[in-house]
C-alpha cells in the first residue's frame, strides 16, 4: 500500500463535473483530490473484499442475535420502532448498500471502525468519479470498484419481486445528497425500473387509505430515501411507520446495523476476531479494560461529529457536534497508517450483501470528518 503524489488533470473539475460529482470543492475547500493516489497490490485488495464480506456476515448474525435476545435498550431506539424492525428483518426486506470504514495499511488485517449501514454518501466519487479518472491514468492498472454494476443488479433483484414505480429523495438543499440519489435513481431505472423523484419533506400521508403519498396523491409502494432512520423516527408520520406497506430502502432492520452500539455486541460474540477492535459500553469501568489509547463514539453520529480519542482520563483529540444523546460506546483505538501526516481510512462498499469496491477518504486528524478528502485508488 503506497501513498504516490501526482500531477491533477489540468481541466480535472470539469472532469469531474461531467460524471456527477459537482460537490467537488465545497466552499472553496478540496473534496475531491486527485494529487495523490492510493497504490494496493492484487494480494491486499483481496484482503480488503475479504475482510468486508466477513464483516457483513458476522453483523447480520449480530442482528439475529440482537432480536433473538431482545437488546433493543442497548441501542437506544424507540420502543415504538422495536415491533418494526423486526417486522423488517423477519420479512428479509431488501438492502441495497452500505459501507464499512476500516482501517488498514496493508500489511496487518482491515479493523472494522463501523459500519455505516443506513445512509451512506460517498458513492458517485467511488463508483464512477474514480473509475474515469483511472481510465484516463492509463496503463494496465485496475481498480477495486464494481459497484455500478453490482448496484443494478440490486435492482434488478428487487424489480423481479416489485410492481411498479420506486420513488427516490433526500433532503432539499443538499448538493452531494442531491447527486447520491441522481445516481442511484440511473442506475434504479438502467435496472428496467420506473423511477419518481421526491424530496424527503414532501412525503405525505393519506389517512383515508392509510398510505404514504406523494404531490399527486399517487401511494408511495417502494421508497429509496437518502435520509437516517433515526430522524425518521422522530418526523410527524413516524407514528404510521410500524403499520405502513411501503416498503423504504434501506429498510428498518438497518437501524441495527447504523447504530454503533453493534460494535461491542460484535466483540462480545467474536472476541478476538482479527477485523475487529475491542469495545464495549461506556461505562467507567469499562474505560478501565484500556491500556492505550481509545475512543468514545455515540450510539448514533455522521461526520465523525462527537468523536473523543483519551488516552486515560486525558482527552487528546476530539470533535464537537450535537450527537450522543442516545448514549456513546467506547473502542480500542485502532493503529491508522499514516503517509506524510495522512491518514487514509478504506471504505469497503457492500451491494446486496457483497464487498464490490473501495473509496478512500483521509484527513491530517485521525478523526474522518465532513470537509476529509477524497483519494482514487488503484492496484
Amino acid at each position: 500500500m503506497q501513498r504516490l503524489t501526482q500531477t491533477p488533470r489540468p481541466d480535472w473539475p470539469s472532469r469531474v463535473e461531467e460524471v456527477g460529482l459537482t460537490y467537488h470543492t465545497p466552499d472553496g475547500v478540496t473534496y475531491w483530490d486527485e494529487s495523490a493516489s492510493y497504490r494496493f497490490s492484487p494480494a491486499q485488495i483481496d484482503v480488503l473484499e475479504a475482510a468486508g464480506n466477513t464483516l457483513h456476515t458476522m453483523c447480520l448474525e449480530a442482528v439475529e442475535h440482537v432480536i433473538t435476545t431482545r437488546r433493543f435498550d442497548e441501542f437506544g431506539l424507540s420502543a415504538s420502532a422495536v415491533g418494526a424492525i423486526v417486522d423488517s428483518w423477519n420479512r428479509d426486506d431488501f438492502s441495497l448498500y452500505g459501507r464499512f470504514d476500516l482501517a488498514y495499511d496493508g500489511i496487518h488485517p482491515p479493523r472494522l471502525l463501523e459500519y455505516n449501514a443506513d445512509t451512506p454518501t460517498a458513492l458517485v466519487e467511488a463508483a464512477v468519479a474514480q473509475w474515469y479518472w483511472l481510465r484516463e491514468f492509463g496503463g494496465l492498472h485496475d481498480q477495486f470498484n464494481s459497484i455500478h454494476e453490482k448496484l443494478i443488479g440490486a435492482w434488478k433483484s428487487f424489480a423481479a419481486a416489485h410492481s411498479g414505480p420506486v420513488w427516490l429523495g433526500g433532503l432539499k438543499g443538499h448538493l452531494e445528497d442531491a447527486q447520491t440519489v441522481l445516481y442511484l435513481q440511473d442506475t434504479c431505472h438502467q435496472a428496467g425500473l420506473e423511477t419518481r423523484s421526491l424530496f424527503v419533506e414532501d412525503i405525505g400521508y393519506d389517512s383515508a387509505r392509510a398510505a404514504f403519498v406523494d404531490f399527486e396523491g399517487r401511494e408511495i409502494s417502494a421508497c429509496f430515501k437518502l435520509y437516517p432512520w433515526e430522524w425518521m423516527w422522530s418526523d410527524e408520520f413516524s407514528k404510521h411507520l410500524p403499520s405502513t406497506k411501503t416498503r423504504f430502502i434501506e429498510p428498518l432492520w438497518k437501524m441495527l446495523l447504523s447504530n454503533k452500539a453493534l460494535l461491542p455486541v460484535l466483540w462480545e460474540l467474536f472476541p478476538g476476531h482479527p477485523h475487529l477492535l475491542p469495545a464495549y459500553a461506556d461505562t467507567p469501568a469499562n474505560r478501565k479494560r484500556f491500556g492505550g489509547e481509545f475512543v468514545r463514539k455515540p450510539k448514533l453520529s455522521r461526520e465523525g461529529a462527537n468523536v473523543t480519542f483519551f488516552r486515560g482520563d486525558h482527552r487528546i483529540e476530539e470533535t464537537g457536534g450535537d450527537y450522543g444523546g442516545e448514549g456513546f460506546i467506547l473502542q480500542e483505538a485502532a493503529t491508522l497508517p499514516c503517509f506524510d501526516g495522512n491518514y487514509p481510512i478504506c471504505g469497503v462498499w457492500i451491494v446486496a450483501h457483497e464487498a464490490c469496491g473501495l473509496g478512500i477518504r483521509e484527513d491530517r486528524s485521525r478523526i474522518t470528518g465532513n470537509g476529509s478528502r477524497f483519494i482514487p485508488h488503484f492496484f
